[in-house]
């Protein structure tokens, strides 16, 4: 896992993103910053279980489909099971320790 600080990448409401084997945020990595490290870790680990390409195509796929069920991006992206599975566990720092094979399958 490679951090790297990068500002202008970000939108207004985004703080994080991940891009196996990076996480890039939009401010120094911080005590506070913690949290939004281990929810792109979660999402890390996703990617090597889907590998990444599989990951981003079905976080793609899953995003359009709920942006038309909801008619709301913010709306779909919360649903993505990836980012449901991510910000249920991000406070819970043993979670990964802990967490099975697949276990976003779990939130769709």
């Amino acid at each position: 896992m490679f951090i790297i600080i990068f500002p202008k990448l970000f939108v207004k409401n985004f703080r994080g993103l991940t891009i196996f084997p990076f996480i890039f945020l939009k401010d120094k990595a911080t005590k506070e910053n913690q949290i939004v490290i281990f929810h792109e870790r979660i999402h890390l680990r996703q990617q090597l279980e889907l590998f990444w390409i599989l990951f981003f195509l079905w976080y793609l796929i899953e995003f359009l489909i709920r942006w038309i069920k909801y008619k709301n991006a913010h709306l779909a992206y919360m649903n993505i099971c990836f980012e449901r599975e991510a910000y249920s566990n991000e406070s819970n720092f043993d979670y990964l320790k802990k967490r099975r094979f697949w276990q976003f399958t779990k939130y769709l």
